[in-house]
């Protein structure tokens, strides 16, 4: 895990070779705004505004928000304001699944589930 939440705000925006008043620029909020966030002990923004700080700063949303996985967005990801939440532990363990398989299996697996769902109407 990397640190508080105020040190991976200020890790994503190092990384995306931003000031702290670029940030806020971006987000349209003053730059104290995003020092006070980037504090140990600042005020946490809204969940609102850690998505709009992940797209900004193009890091993922989870790694943002709650230090778990990497930083770095792989090739096929999906902005957080477009992301769906998952609660049936079933579709969990088949998006987990799913994301350890190798390309070609997931690539089969995808044309086998809409094959399905389009015969069925």
């Amino acid at each position: 895990m990397a640190g508080s939440l105020g040190i991976r705000i200020r890790m994503a925006r190092q990384r995306k070779k931003m000031t702290q008043c670029e940030l806020a620029a971006e987000l349209r909020v003053s730059r104290s705004a995003v020092g006070n966030w980037e504090s140990v002990t600042g005020i946490s923004p809204s969940s609102a505004r850690l998505i709009a700080i992940a797209l900004a700063t193009e890091v993922s949303y989870e790694w943002l928000a709650t230090g778990r996985g990497e930083p770095s967005l792989c090739e096929d990801w999906t902005p957080a304001a477009d992301a769906e939440l998952v609660d049936d532990p079933v579709e969990r363990r088949l998006l987990q699944a799913f994301r350890h398989a190798r390309s070609a299996t997931r690539r089969m697996v995808l044309q086998m589930l809409e094959a399905r769902a389009a015969s069925r109407g």
